[in-house]
């Protein structure tokens, strides 16, 4: 150890934990499982509809499935690490390991919002110009639109990580109960981390600012057409669709507003804004799935017919 530096590849990070009771952590564990194994099932389910049923093999649904692999990335990426802890007297956790979850929370963060982002634009294209959708989303330019997706947010996040492993580790313990890059940052041994700040408010910024951007114009228009159209049912279905899309979009905004409260109203409870502080990887892994089911007709059909096909089997 060299200037107070650490060698956290040997020595990994303890995280902070829950003060709780023994009664209090059995039920937030059973909780915990619950509500994964919920998240897990609903979307593992919708994936696999999406995949086998041809009549799901349009762009709308190819979009929702990568927001299904999304949610299971972030879920996936906290919450089972979360309940092992919960029942570990040592909450340490490996530097690998550590920068693996970070990445993948942050990850994603930003695809959640550029793929919410393409889904407005899909809605707006269907609707308002309904005679050169399949022209214009075409399945080259579905594939291209994923690959930038993905491609894209690795490179942001990507950055952000290279930033922040410039810097020597000075510290072990960690005030976060799982890794993210303003945690881990804390944890150097910097002087200075100005560029780092500035990079991160810009891409979330940025993110947040495309979502907000891509429904606000689409919708926008998506009004306006449907003001304008004369056939009521058309507006009905039209509205109908979008309003799937738009509460999937409010739910991970207002995940992310929850965020933001914790950390600016330090009186809160700590079991409250630590709670507060995983919302985001909560939310909308567990309700994306259950909105996309009840609201989507063709998802509802396709499920009935997988149900009756098992029924049929048996």
């Amino acid at each position: 150890m060299e200037n107070g530096t650490i060698n956290v590849m040997t020595a990994g990070f303890s995280l902070a934990g829950f003060d709780l009771t023994p009664e209090g952590v059995y039920l937030t564990v059973v909780i915990g499982i619950i509500i994964y194994l919920f998240s897990v099932f609903c979307n593992l389910s919708l994936l696999v509809l999406i995949a086998t049923d041809k009549h799901l093999h349009e762009p709308m649904y190819l979009f929702l499935f990568n927001l299904s692999v999304n949610d299971l990335i972030g879920i996936s990426a906290v919450i089972p690490r979360a309940i092992m802890d919960l029942v570990s007297i040592r909450r340490k956790i490996t530097f690998p390991f550590c920068l693996i979850q970070a990445f993948c929370v942050h990850m994603y963060g930003g695809a959640a919002l550029l793929i919410l982002a393409v889904m407005a634009f899909d809605r707006y294209i269907a609707i308002c110009h309904p005679l050169r959708y399949h022209t214009i989303i075409s399945g080259n330019t579905v594939t291209k639109l994923i690959v930038f997706v993905w491609v894209f947010d690795f490179v942001l996040i990507s950055t952000l990580f290279a930033l922040l492993l410039r810097f020597p580790f000075c510290r072990t313990v960690l005030s976060n109960f799982y890794c993210e890059n303003s945690t881990l940052l804390l944890a150097t041994c910097a002087e200075d981390t100005s560029v780092n700040n500035i990079y991160g408010l810009l891409i979330t910024g940025f993110l947040h600012a495309i979502g907000i951007f891509s429904v606000v114009f689409t919708y926008g228009r998506i009004l306006s057409t449907c003001l304008r159209s004369k056939e009521s049912e058309s507006k009905t279905k039209a509205l109908y669709t979008c309003a799937t899309h738009l509460l999937a979009f409010l739910i991970y905004e207002f995940s992310s507003l929850i965020i933001i409260l914790a950390y600016r109203f330090p009186q809160t409870p700590l079991n409250l804004r630590r709670f507060m502080g995983m919302s985001f990887v909560i939310f909308p892994p567990v309700l994306n799935p259950v909105i996309y089911g009840i609201k989507t007709k063709e998802i509802k059909n396709s499920l009935r017919r997988a149900l009756k096909n098992t029924v049929c089997h048996f």
